[in-house]
């Protein structure tokens, strides 16, 4: 993306945002609350208004629809889970699949998707909305998974679920992207795990790129280490 701006309204939140995603790799966006990150995420993906450029596999991708953007093979995992309470965990995973037409590669899809998360598997038939906390994040990143996507925007992923459970998620995360080769960009407040799984990061503040690299050269930067990483 080159020179993004975004905003709600009458309020800009992003100021010129550039950076690039390679292709295949895990890239976390680092920053406080209010930093500009999950709007980042909803910009890639058409749902906020954008000035700037943004390409997707070589094409021009900003001024879309989002559904335009996600038939491109890019999947959101917002915030909050955004599960479909009422119905059961294999119809959030099948909903995930809504533009996908061949029924075979889908069914094939969903034994991949239980074979990451077997529990979601013994979970099938129960309401999405009786799961815990923990399930609901698995079972969001997996709906996600079922659009076949090429890059995945995980928004808070470790939002409120205890540190081994977190733990379990993002090995899973990095079994995928080794085994898929899906792109990952990640807005993460446990910043430490996310510089464990990703290979670059970009810090925000108020809406512009302050530090970017990989994340071991983060990892080693003192204001990164005292703010974000605790010691």
């Amino acid at each position: 993306m080159r020179a993004l701006h975004a905003g709600y309204g009458a309020t800009p939140v992003l100021h010129g945002l550039d950076f690039t995603l390679e292709k295949g790799s895990i890239t976390a966006l680092l920053g406080a609350n209010g930093a500009g990150k999950t709007t980042t995420l909803r910009a890639l993906c058409g749902m906020v208004k954008t000035r700037g450029e943004v390409r997707f596999a070589g094409e021009r991708i900003d001024g879309r629809s989002t559904e335009a953007i996600v038939r491109l093979g890019v999947a959101h995992v917002p915030d909050g889970r955004g599960t479909f309470s009422g119905l059961t965990t294999e119809e959030n995973l099948r909903l995930g699949a809504y533009i996908r037409r061949d029924r075979a590669a889908v069914q094939a899809d969903l034994e991949r998707v239980y074979g990451y998360f077997p529990r979601l598997r013994e979970r099938r038939r129960q309401q999405a909305g009786t799961l815990s906390g923990g399930e609901q994040q698995m079972l969001a990143i997996s709906r996600a998974l079922m659009l076949a996507p090429r890059l995945m925007l995980l928004d808070e992923p470790s939002f409120g679920l205890a540190p081994l459970l977190v733990q379990e998620l993002f090995g899973i995360l990095r079994e995928i992207n080794r085994r898929e080769a899906v792109s990952m960009l990640l807005v993460e407040q446990n910043a430490a795990m996310a510089l464990e799984l990703a290979g670059a990061a970009y810090l925000l503040e108020t809406g512009r790129v302050v530090l970017s690299g990989s994340s071991a050269e983060l990892q080693r930067n003192d204001a990164v280490r005292r703010a974000y990483l605790g010691h």
